[in-house]
């Protein structure tokens, strides 16, 4: 629970495995030195243009700069609600985050995804967080469990696991 004035929030816990949770860190540390500075640089040199009415550059630069500020709000506020999941310490035989599962579903090719938390999530390279339908669905089975999802477009899915590795 998180206390905001009179209101208490419930604050939920991002799952990260440890290699999650330094990528962060490493993205944070870069925009708070290297991309803060570049665009300090850019904002100094589009003043140097004098009227900044009607400067573009001024403006791109001042809109990158709230992008940048906006995005190291987040990994900050991120950090501080991350639950690092030791993959050493679940068991091997069911899905958690931090699993590579192999699944198929019915009538198809066998994929694999890794479970990760939401902000590890890379579906197009087979990422998924364990807060989507798949990943929620496949947290806690085991190997030959069939699971039935639903997918966001009203699709039903059944998958078969075909194995669980680290």
């Amino acid at each position: 629970m998180k206390e905001i004035g009179d209101i208490s929030v419930a604050v939920k816990e991002i799952n990260i495995t440890s290699e999650g949770l330094e990528k962060l860190k490493k993205e944070l540390e870069y925009l708070k030195t290297e991309k803060r500075q570049e665009i300090a640089e850019k904002i100094e040199t589009a003043r140097s243009f004098g009227d900044l009415s009607e400067n573009s550059e001024y403006d791109e630069a001042k809109n990158e700069q709230g992008q940048v500020e906006g995005r190291i709000a987040e990994i900050e506020e991120q950090l501080k609600h991350v639950k690092i999941v030791d993959e050493n310490d679940l068991p091997s035989d069911r899905v958690h985050v931090g699993s590579k599962v192999k699944v198929q579903a019915e009538g198809k090719k066998a994929v694999e995804y890794r479970i990760v938390g939401p902000t590890e999530a890379d579906p197009l390279n087979g990422a998924i967080s364990d807060d989507c339908p798949v990943g929620k669905a496949l947290l806690g089975k085991k190997a030959k469990d069939v699971v039935e999802v639903t997918l966001p477009n009203g699709d039903t899915v059944k998958y078969t696991i075909k194995g669980i590795s680290k």
